[in-house]
């Protein structure tokens, strides 16, 4: 039983990595197009990913319950970026983040908390624990401190977008992987060409921006980690510490373009490393 809990943590540790690793060059790439057009590349990349591996695995479908279950994620994942990306257009963008990481996070473990009972007070601490350090790191030096309800509002609906993908993906019977997330990634591609149509972008030449792919590649891995680590711990556990991506990001941008990281942020990740001392307390 230890030894599954373990994995479980790991598989989660796992997916805030590549997470991370994905916003991370898919935030370089926006320096060059539309994020919504990364947003739609990495799609397309992410759904290949899956396709292949549910075919090298052949692994079988799974009940139509959690196909639906899937779709379900997909789309409300894509929403999720959508809302935050649309949030980060606005001029209180620093509140979108920060919002959109709490909220996102918070959704599974008052869902957790709801049908799984509650968690030991060790693991409750740690879970509130990494909710302030996500807030922390998520938010930039460049915050002006104030109100915004627009900001907050976009930050709110992505979070609400992040947090039905936790939950819905967590439903998904166990021992299926690859064909759930296929379906997720159809889902996830017509949200995100969806977008693309109102926002009257049109699709980039894939070759000319192959980075963004990696970007695909990164995040269909985070979604690997975090439905296996579903299947060995609970949702509220995996679902927060897939959510501490953003001090991946942060870390990243440090180390490789020397972006400046301010000291909340050096605060927030400090934070989120005793979060995680306190929930993988198993």
């Amino acid at each position: 039983m230890l030894i599954a809990q373990a994995a479980g943590v790991l598989f989660a540790l796992g997916a805030s990595v590549s997470w991370g690793g994905a916003d991370f060059i898919g935030g370089l790439v926006s320096r060059r197009i539309g994020s919504l057009q990364v947003l739609a590349l990495s799609r397309i990349a992410g759904l290949t990913c899956y396709a292949s591996l549910a075919l090298v695995a052949r692994e079988a479908l799974p009940p139509l319950e959690s196909l639906m279950w899937a779709a379900a994620a997909g789309a409300s994942g894509a929403l999720g970026i959508a809302a935050l990306y649309r949030g980060l257009a606005t001029e209180h963008s620093a509140l979108v983040v920060p919002t959109s990481g709490v909220v996102g996070a918070a959704i599974p473990v008052v869902f957790a908390a709801a049908f799984q009972g509650v968690l030991p007070v060790v693991q409750q601490a740690g879970l509130v624990t990494a909710l302030v350090g996500i807030w922390l790191v998520s938010t930039g030096h460049g915050s002006t401190g104030a109100a915004a309800s627009r900001g907050l509002a976009f930050g709110g609906l992505a979070g609400i977008g992040f947090g039905g993908f936790f939950v819905f993906l967590a439903q998904v019977e166990t021992g299926h992987v690859f064909t759930p997330l296929a379906v997720a990634g159809c889902a996830s591609l017509s949200v995100s060409m969806l977008a693309l149509k109102i926002s009257g972008q049109n699709l980039p030449s894939p070759r000319q921006h192959w980075v963004a792919f990696f970007a695909g590649a990164l995040d269909a891995t985070g979604a690997v980690c975090y439905l296996l680590a579903t299947q060995w711990i609970r949702l509220d556990v995996a679902a927060v510490l897939g959510s501490l991506y953003p001090a991946i990001t942060v870390l990243l941008f440090r180390l490789g373009l020397k972006e400046h990281v301010s000291r909340t942020q050096w605060v927030g990740l400090a934070v989120c490393v005793l979060a995680i001392a306190l929930i993988a307390v198993v």
